[in-house]
């Protein structure tokens, strides 16, 4: 199993969201797992329920089976401090640096740099052992930037190349990529049964396989519960109206006159399953193109109660039960 676990997807995914349940998922059993947000969003506590996260690694929950869970919401221009206290040994003059507004110009207008320092912090995570030898994460998962910038984003290597071409910024660098393009890294993407996060998802997959970055899975997130089936579909369109005015009295719903409350439901009934059945034909086309991207597929349903504390446990539950990890 791979101990840095990416997770991008198309804006609107959920993809936050998936993250934080796969960190829950992979604490079980006793794990110590981090997540990392990338973004300055502060997502992820938002999903825990609890204050905006500061840059320090911070538990936020526990899994079941005694794992536990912590979070670090990573700051560009404060992991640039630390960069040039490790390297430089600046101390207060790079404290000295940020109060001029140095850090933030230097992020700004070299945004290969600051995308170093983001996966930088997070690669460093999965690397970092304790006196005794052992990781003190056994797994990092990033909530990384959506599909259309993370090929980008991860290839760290290509976005320093103007930069520096040795020192410390280049070595840094290509520390970066030995552990992004290693097995033990894994890119998930995150999509809905929509055309267009699906066809981002097989546009993701590919720049990522063309820059040899190691994809993982594609999770589908929000699926609706299956009402009908294949058959069930076909009857629809099939039955006369009469058996359905008759199979709505026979079941309570008023009476099998001629305009009795029965006859009246069947024109919206019959109006509701037919935009079923266009849903479900979509959603059967889009499964059947994320199942050519050769890719273990797993999916998430839709919780109909939203997105609570309750509901990333389940969905976490979820991706257990599925396989994953």
């Amino acid at each position: 199993m791979s101990r840095l676990q990416v997770v991008s997807g198309k804006g609107g995914t959920g993809k936050t969201t998936v993250a934080a349940a796969l960190a829950l998922a992979l604490a079980t059993e006793g794990k110590r797992t981090l997540l990392v947000e990338v973004e300055g969003r502060q997502g992820i506590a938002q999903l825990f329920e609890t204050e905006a996260l500061p840059y320090e690694e911070r538990k936020i929950a526990v899994a079941p089976g005694g794992g536990e869970v912590y979070a670090l919401a990573i700051d560009p221009e404060l992991a640039l401090l630390d960069y040039l206290q490790m390297f430089y040994k600046l101390g207060s003059a790079g404290r000295a640096l940020k109060k001029l507004g140095a850090i933030d110009f230097a992020t700004t207008i070299a945004p290969g740099l600051r995308d170093v320092l983001l996966t930088g912090k997070a690669c460093e995570a999965v690397r970092r052992k304790d006196r005794s030898g052992r990781f003190v994460y056994d797994y990092v998962v990033m909530d990384a930037p959506p599909t259309g910038r993370i090929t980008r984003f991860l290839n760290v290597n290509d976005e320093v190349a103007g930069l520096a071409k040795i020192g410390p910024i280049h070595n840094q660098a290509q520390a970066v990529m030995r552990v992004l393009k290693s097995p033990g890294t894994a890119v998930h993407l995150v999509t809905l049964l929509e055309e267009m996060p699906v066809q981002e998802t097989a546009d993701g997959i590919a720049e990522l396989r063309a820059a040899r970055l190691p994809v993982g899975r594609v999770i589908v997130n929000m699926v609706r519960p299956e009402v009908l089936d294949a058959a069930d579909l076909d009857l629809v369109e099939t039955v006369p109206r009469a058996a359905v005015a008759r199979a709505l009295s026979a079941a309570g719903l008023g009476g099998a006159r001629r305009g009795g409350s029965a006859e009246r439901l069947v024109d919206p009934l019959l109006e509701q399953a037919a935009e079923y059945a266009e849903r479900y034909a979509l959603e059967q086309e889009q499964r059947a193109v994320l199942g050519e991207l050769e890719l273990p597929l797993h999916e998430l349903p839709l919780l109909a109660e939203g997105m609570d504390l309750a509901g990333l446990y389940e969905l976490a539950t979820e991706l257990r039960e599925q396989g994953m990890p």
